[in-house]
């Protein structure tokens, strides 16, 4: 960045949709800079602060930085209510990626909880992109309920692809879903892939990457075969402020992406 690493450069919103209430995603210039899936950016919104947000569009586009957005607190809420044509600043892209590479010519499962899904949404495009890289592709998404299920057109788009399966469940349904209801866990023995051949990313709450995590153990699917998206109160995004120090680690720094055989551990530790 001309401006430095600690100096965000400011750019206007170019598309904004908003994905359910407190959800909205947007679209910036990127000025060409590429993104790796699972790094993120710091936003900031004038006056408020800022918060790193993960990238959740097709990393084959260098023309535009996607964010997907909660609202979770005041500087998030602010960034949500940036209107098209709006002003964001942004520094980035940081952090380790998703490892696409490492799983060309294995199986690839995907789970993802709540708002989870965003960060691997660019894993998913990645993979579509090269299909015919990738072995069998299993998606497994939980949402609280039907309403808080992002990106509803994609996920039946994906449904189409071959070899590309996509297994949907909520926490509490309504009347009118006639889906899967419960934990993603429950539906981890439905996912087609081999699990001495396959690489597992895992993006949600943390106890319920946790959980997945034992769960994959029970098939088979180690725990260097399996990856989680750590994004503990980063501050800096270069590991200065310490203020995601995790243990031995800086969550922006030598994560957000980690092997679960090296967090794992940490993971453990209530008090961490």
């Amino acid at each position: 960045m001309a401006n430095g690493v600690m100096t965000p450069h400011f750019a206007t919103v170019t598309k904004r949709v908003r994905e359910i209430p407190d959800v909205v995603t947007f679209e910036v210039p990127s000025n060409g800079v590429a993104f790796q899936p699972g790094q993120f950016n710091m936003l900031y919104a004038a006056g408020v602060g800022e918060v790193p947000i993960s990238m959740s569009g097709d990393p084959a586009r260098q023309d535009v930085f996607v964010h997907t957005i909660r609202d979770v607190g005041a500087v998030s809420r602010a960034l949500t209510e940036i209107k098209r044509n709006g002003v964001v600043g942004v520094r980035g892209p940081f952090g380790t990626g998703w490892p696409v590479e490492q799983a060309k010519g294995k199986d690839v499962l995907i789970v993802a909880g709540g708002i989870g899904l965003a960060p691997l949404r660019p894993v998913i495009y990645a993979l579509i992109n090269q299909r015919e890289a990738f072995g069998r592709v299993a998606l497994i998404y939980g949402a609280r309920s039907p309403e808080d299920l992002l990106f509803p057109k994609e996920l039946d788009a994906w449904k189409a692809i071959p070899g590309f399966q996509v297994e949907v469940t909520v926490d509490h349904a309504t009347r009118e879903w006639r889906g899967n209801v419960g934990f993603v866990t429950s539906l981890l023995g439905e996912a087609d892939v081999d699990p001495d051949e396959t690489i597992a990313m895992l993006c949600g709450p943390e106890i319920m990457m946790q959980f997945t995590a034992g769960a994959l153990a029970d098939r088979g699917i180690g725990a260097d075969q399996v990856y989680v998206s750590m994004e503990r109160s980063m501050k800096c995004a270069l590991g200065f402020c310490g203020h995601c120090q995790w243990g031995p680690a800086f969550v922006c720094r030598d994560g957000p992406v980690y092997s679960f055989d090296k967090i794992g551990p940490m993971m453990a530790i209530r008090e961490l």
